[in-house]
């Protein structure tokens, strides 16, 4: 038999790289729902780095940026059953197959980045991560943290409740952020993540709310104007692995995957403190008026937490686990 010259090399090279690679070199599929420029990408790549430093470069991983591998939620249930990896996704995304992480999107519970990293690091963190792993099957390994949710619209300035009226909002599918919404006397219009843009281009609803890092990353400048900078909710964006796959890496692997984890996590609050303002202004410079709401934003945070707040009180685990929360954070607790 004769061997072509040109078949050999190809033969032998592959040979080679087959040595060099180990065959336990794992390249996770990492979802991720935003654009690139975000914050969710900036955890993933920060998180890549780290795997890669920790594991001599054996274990990486690949980000899929826009929702190309679902809608955050579906995601959640692909990793579940072991068919994905890895996603980062908004946490009022993870809610719906772990309710007591809704704690995190009671509206102004969260009233920092300071209150958001005290919070996820701290002893009611890893309670949240240990509900989720029995209730979603999903681990969260780390945290973004994105900014308040500014609201956006097409139509006019928001300052007051009163100017919300009549416009069409998409807020996700979560009962918490309807239900706030519903405090204000709107009826917001539940949409996926993925259909958000195209909604907001053809009008089929005014406006939404994200952080200004996701509005930069979705381009919503293209189909938003007016930007109303209000704090209801900090958005706080977990990387999740399915506890599946987390199961199946060996003790070692698992500790690489945690502290890369950890160090992205780290990561993600520094670029939130640098990057922030400079994106608010970028937005501004492309032609984004932003106002903030009048005499302090108090209307909206009297009725959001009056009414809203003892809707899920059980969900999230009691008055107990809300008091908790706020005493971890130095404030009062309610009754």
């Amino acid at each position: 038999m004769t061997f072509h010259p040109r078949y050999f090399l190809t033969t032998s090279a592959l040979a080679v790289l087959m040595a060099m690679t180990p065959a336990s070199a794992k390249t996770f599929r990492i979802a991720v729902g935003d654009g690139p420029g975000g914050t969710q990408e900036e955890l993933g790549k920060a998180f890549i780095a780290a795997l890669e430093e920790k594991s001599g470069g054996e274990h990486t991983g690949r980000l899929f940026l826009n929702g190309q591998l679902g809608d955050e939620q579906a995601t959640v249930n692909d990793a579940a059953m072991g068919t994905l990896d890895m996603s980062i996704l908004a946490i009022n995304n993870v809610t719906p197959f772990s309710p007591t992480v809704g704690v995190l999107t009671l509206p102004y519970v969260i009233l920092s980045v300071d209150d958001a990293e005290a919070i996820t690091q701290g002893e009611i963190g890893q309670e949240l991560i240990d509900n989720t792993i029995r209730d979603a099957g999903v681990r969260i390994i780390g945290w973004a943290y994105s900014g308040f949710r500014v609201l956006t619209n097409s139509k006019q300035p928001v300052e007051t409740v009163d100017d919300l009226q009549g416009l069409v909002i998409r807020v996700p599918p979560n009962e918490i952020m309807i239900e706030t919404y519903r405090s204000w006397g709107v009826d917001p219009t539940p949409l996926p993540w993925n259909e958000t843009f195209t909604a907001l281009q053809m009008k089929v609803v005014d406006g939404q709310d994200n952080p200004y890092m996701t509005n930069y990353a979705m381009k919503f400048d293209e189909v938003q104007t007016y930007v109303t900078n209000i704090r209801y909710i900090f958005s706080i964006e977990p990387l999740v692995v399915s506890e599946q796959v987390f199961q199946s890496l060996s003790p070692e692997e698992q500790q690489m995957v945690l502290d890369a984890g950890q160090e992205a996590t780290a990561h993600s609050g520094r670029f939130i403190r640098e990057r922030e303002s400079e994106i608010k202004e970028t937005l501004a410079e492309r032609g984004m008026e932003i106002t903030d709401p009048a005499d302090g934003e108090a209307e909206f945070m009297e009725r959001a937490t009056t009414a809203v707040w003892p809707k899920f009180y059980d969900s999230v685990g009691g008055v107990e686990q809300i008091n908790k929360v706020l005493a971890a954070l130095g404030r009062d607790p309610v009754e």
